[in-house]
């Protein structure tokens, strides 16, 4: 059988298994509860495989392990080790139970009914709900890129065809499934994933152009010595692990995961499947991305987008592998494309078309909305993603948006009473203000004669860093100004943490 053959066969068996789960699901998503958080039972396996295959996509195969790589050789392995460490295992101690607990008590369905609930505040409900549509789309549309980048190298197939194909199988999944279907699938594409990435580690290692191992390894600590990396590129890569860690924690699709979770027990064995996925996948894919520097010693023409596709390429690898490699970037893009679409479609459905235009329409409705919005989204970021703007700075500068807004204020409103509503506004305004340089300098005056703009609008990630922790302190401080003062705003809500009465 011919490579392309075998490819596309394997592919094509994904794509069948995917439309399979979206349609048996379909009958079971009538309403908003249905569409959004399922019944509130997932289990450990599948509420901890669906936050990592979320959590990674072709965004950090391809975008991320290829250009971390390139810049920081084999440092760039400290970026997995740091989502396994901070974005999985500390998230889910941190987040995870009381997330399940808060959401499930006050029936809590998005970030921006949690702020509403919290803070008494259409405002900050309805600045939520537009700051997530929005951002998200850059997001997802970088998931996009980052796929086609490995469909036009492997497959020698147009940029455009591929994005199609994954557009129509993640709007199936979404649009027909919902939550449910999305668990379901993440389940299955995190085992692809997790195969996968094994398979790779092993076929790149034993490549002629890294030959082993112990040899590999030798050889890229030379070129990373040959780097001569000094203080400004170990800022760069800290605040590149400490964006794609904690980041994580103020994203509503990754926050969301934790809403449907069964109990307190399945939380606890959840944050272990968690860490062991997120240090296989993530550690595999900068691992593998940090021997870039061993097959190129120029970028390729297409620039740092097409390093890990090249790589594969010129690997060697037999052709079934490289259809596993294919589906298994699939299943990551796929599986972050339904958490993002349903995430950003059913916020603005819910909590601003039903909330504010038509407050009487039903559940059925409401979701039927959903879904058409899900169709819109998925069409947004297919043209986004035919921009010429890289994978690496979509993605931070929709993380950083979202997490300077939403991180602190969020976090901390799961733990402290004395967080009001002038400090949640300084915080998340805050946070916005901070992270928003990059993408002024970068979408709206990308040729302006104004020292700075260039670089400005590469560090997406160092202004990320800066809004998450700046938005955490302004949280405190403005709480207590407003309390010291009595400002209006300062008032407390003691009913968001009031127990759940005993069942009799």
């Amino acid at each position: 059988m011919s490579k392309e053959l075998i490819i596309w066969s394997t592919i094509a068996v994904y794509i069948a298994v995917m439309l399979v789960i979206g349609l048996l699901n379909a009958r079971s998503t009538k309403s908003m509860a249905d569409f959004t958080v399922g019944g509130r039972n997932a289990g450990a396996w599948v509420s901890a495989l669906s936050y990592g295959t979320a959590y990674f996509s072709a965004v950090m195969f391809v975008g991320y392990a290829g250009a971390t790589g390139w810049a920081y050789g084999i440092w760039g392995v400290l970026v997995g080790i740091g989502n396994a460490v901070f974005g999985s295992l500390l998230a889910w101690l941190v987040l995870a139970r009381r997330t399940r607990e808060t959401t499930r008590r006050l029936h809590i369905k998005s970030m921006p009914q949690f702020f509403d609930k919290r803070f008494n505040s259409l405002g900050m409900k309805r600045f939520s709900v537009v700051i997530i549509f929005l951002f998200l789309l850059p997001y997802s549309a970088s998931v996009y890129k980052g796929l086609t980048s490995v469909c036009s190298v492997l497959l020698g197939i147009d940029e455009h065809i591929s994005m199609i194909v994954i557009a129509l199988v993640a709007g199936v999944v979404v649009v027909l499934g919902g939550y449910a279907a999305t668990l379901k699938a993440d389940f299955l594409q995190g085992i692809v994933m997790f195969l996968g990435v094994s398979a790779m580690i092993i076929a790149v290692v034993r490549s002629n152009q890294i030959g082993g191992l112990s040899v590999g390894l030798k050889a890229i600590s030379t070129e990373t010595a040959k780097l001569n990396l000094g203080v400004k590129e170990f800022v760069g890569l800290t605040a590149t692990v400490l964006m794609t860690s904690f980041g994580t924690w103020g994203l509503p699709q990754m926050v969301h995961k934790f809403y449907g979770i069964r109990d307190d027990y399945e939380v606890k064995r959840g944050t272990i499947i968690s860490t062991i996925f997120a240090l296989v996948i993530a550690g595999g894919g900068y691992f593998v991305g940090s021997f870039s520097r061993l097959f190129f010693q120029e970028l390729p023409a297409k620039g740092k987008d097409y390093l890990i596709p090249n790589m594969l390429s010129q690997a060697g690898l037999p052709n079934i592998l490289l259809g596993l490699i294919l589906v298994l970037l699939i299943s990551a893009s796929v599986s972050t494309l339904a958490a993002i679409t349903i995430t950003a479609s059913s916020t603005l459905t819910m909590d601003f078309i039903q909330a504010r235009l038509f407050p009487k329409m039903d559940s059925a409705k409401t979701a039927a909305i959903t879904k058409v919005v899900c169709g819109l989204f998925v069409v947004f970021s297919y043209i986004i993603a035919n921009s010429n703007t890289p994978i690496l700075d979509m993605m931070s500068y929709s993380w950083g948006i979202l997490s300077g807004s939403f991180l602190a204020p969020y976090m901390i409103s799961l733990y402290w009473k004395g967080i009001n509503r002038a400090g949640a506004w300084a915080g998340m305004t805050g946070g916005f203000a901070i992270a928003a340089p990059p993408v002024v300098c970068k979408l709206f005056i990308p040729d302006a004669a104004l020292p700075g703009v260039d670089k400005i609008a590469n560090l997406g990630p160092h202004f990320a860093c800066a809004a998450m922790l700046i938005s955490l302190l302004l949280c405190f401080g403005i709480s207590n100004l407003a309390k010291a003062r009595n400002w209006k705003s300062a008032a407390g809500n003691p009913a968001f943490y009031a127990e759940e009465s005993p069942v009799h």
